[in-house]
């Protein structure tokens, strides 16, 4: 009976049997995978293109050089063999890169954690680029040449993409990452899955047909091609020609979403946006969601904004059209004309006291002149000094011809007295005819008289003839004490009183 091992026995016999087999070993192969990480150690993937080794190349083992011998030719360290006859010189782990074809010595170890077989490097030597990296360079160069890879050719992305076509194994780890990121961005879409081989020698005509479908049915927005990272080897469906012109004839956005973040195939190249993982494409296409619920909120508050500003822009339009129609409206017009007639109404008052106060200054000026010319006090003053000198002309002449002269005096003095009388009277006539004119010129005079001042209010003039207004004219009828609306029921004659 077969005995029954643990996982940990049986790995463990195969790995004491395998060291035991292979203590030292020389491997060539094609560098994928390199990683370095803080440590100093360096993992890497040894193949060459039909089978896979995993490589751990500890920073005890790692050289800076090769010791020389008298001659100049550096010696191998662990067999004493000069490099050179090895077809190659000695590498640090700073000068490894993906792609090179390296010789490896060192011993097989078994991984117990992971029952993984792998390479424990001792040195490691430079052998060239392998034959992938050559096809790589030489089609890239190729397509470059042709004008693949310009970027005026690219196009843009739409914006939250509703319908997208995804371009890969629908089997694959990489399609549940793409659509876990996708269902917690954007604002929702349709994901139709074009199911291809991503690896392997059909893998590139049936992506190349896949997404040759998707630009065809004319339904998507963006197609994606996705896959998960992988060796050279593994990602080499990417790297080929058919690809490529796949890519390049799309009338669709492509993007590229293969391997991870140091993985780069010609389809990145091509591609209109190059994603680093098939997560960080789903990031590329949808935005996340609490940054449009943040966009929302920034575009709300901001038409909100623009909303009140237009709502005050409208309102002092308005206000300033009432102003201009309120200025320019007829009522407003004759409240105008009225304001006006009262401004006129008010001067042509005060002009009146004032010429008929100056009249009267200028009757009185004249009065006190007559008074002082031909007054009583200038008679009566005359008349003493013609006493005194009727006095002095009886004493030097004798009566009777005193008696002649006073009859001549007393003759001239009642001339003298007529001649004021009517010089007064006239100057008393002048008076009143003036004061008569002043009363004509008041524009209240008629209004105490009983006449009225009629205004017709659609042209606030005042009515001097019945042509002048029409059937439905209002009127405004001032009188002594007030105002009178009416309104023109029925036009008279001119004839008729």
């Amino acid at each position: 009976m077969s005995a029954i091992f643990t996982v940990s026995e049986l790995t463990r016999s195969v790995k004491n049997l395998l060291e035991a087999e292979f203590p030292f070993v020389w491997v060539r192969g094609q560098v994928t995978n390199l990683a370095r990480p803080a440590s100093g150690h360096v993992y890497f993937t040894l193949t060459d293109g039909d089978a896979a080794l995993s490589v751990v190349w500890f920073k005890s083992s790692q050289k800076s050089a090769s010791p020389v011998d008298r001659d100049g030719d550096r010696v191998n360290p662990l067999t004493g063999e000069v490099e050179e006859e090895q077809g190659g010189t000695a590498l640090t782990g700073a000068g490894l890169e993906d792609g090179m074809e390296v010789l490896c010595a060192g011993r097989l170890n078994v991984y117990e954690p992971r029952g993984q077989y792998q390479l424990v490097a001792e040195l490691v030597q430079d052998q060239g680029v392998g034959s992938l990296s050559v096809a790589f360079e030489a089609l890239k160069r190729q397509l470059a040449e042709k004008g693949y890879f310009d970027e005026d050719r690219k196009l843009s992305l739409p914006r939250d993409p509703a319908r997208v076509a995804v371009i890969t194994s629908p089997s694959g780890a990489a399609v549940r990452d793409f659509l876990r990121v996708a269902e917690t961005r954007g604002t929702g879409s349709e994901i139709r899955i074009y199911p291809s081989l991503v690896q392997g020698d059909r893998a590139p005509e049936q992506i190349a047909a896949a997404l040759d479908r998707a630009d065809a049915d004319g339904w998507a927005e963006v197609a994606v091609l996705i896959r998960g990272g992988g060796s050279l080897e593994d990602l080499w469906a990417f790297n080929t020609e058919p690809v490529a012109d796949a890519v390049f004839r799309a009338r669709l956005p492509v993007v590229s979403g293969v391997g991870h973040e140091p993985d780069v195939t010609i389809a990145d190249f091509v591609a209109d946006r190059r994603a680093a993982t098939p997560s960080h494409a789903a990031q590329e296409l949808w935005p996340r969601r609490e940054t449009l619920a943040q966009r929302a909120d920034v575009l709300d508050m901001a038409l909100a904004r623009a909303y009140l500003g237009w709502l005050e822009s409208k309102a002092s339009d308005f206000d300033h059209l009432r102003k201009g129609l309120a200025w320019l409206s007829p009522v407003r017009r004759l409240e105008r004309m009225e304001d006006r007639l009262t401004t006129l109404m008010t001067r042509l008052d005060d002009a009146g006291r004032d010429v008929f106060y100056d009249k009267w200054l200028d009757t009185r000026a004249y009065a006190q002149r007559l008074d002082r010319a031909f007054g009583v006090h200038r008679t009566d003053g005359a008349a003493r000094e013609l006493a005194g000198l009727v006095r002095r002309l009886e004493r030097g002449l004798g009566t009777p011809a005193v008696d002649a002269l006073g009859r001549d005096v007393c003759g001239l003095l009642h001339r003298m007295r007529r001649g004021a009388a009517r010089s007064g009277e006239a100057r008393r006539r002048d008076l009143e005819l003036a004061t008569t004119a002043l009363r004509g010129l008041d524009p209240e005079g008629p209004l105490e008289r009983g006449y009225s001042l009629v205004r017709v209010e659609r042209t606030g003039a005042f009515l001097r003839d019945p042509k002048e207004v029409t059937p439905g004219d209002g009127l405004d009828i001032r009188v002594k004490d007030g105002r009178v609306a009416a309104v023109v029921t029925q036009k008279a004659n001119a004839n008729e009183e």
